[in-house]
């Protein structure tokens, strides 16, 4: 007897074990949405600007 195939089959190891907060594709980040640049920038200018006048 073959108990080789008697055995469970194994885990797909391609699927998450569970869906992160931020994924794309959801109501808060759609996959459509495109993260602005410009506002990027302007943020990491403001926190330099920041850590310059601090110390």
């Amino acid at each position: 007897m073959d108990y080789s195939a008697s055995k469970p089959g194994k885990p797909s190891k391609k699927a998450p074990k569970h869906l992160e907060h931020n994924e794309r594709g959801t109501a808060k980040t759609p996959f459509d949405a495109k993260a602005d640049k410009a506002a990027l920038l302007a943020r990491l200018k403001a926190a330099a600007e920041a850590k310059k006048q601090e110390g």
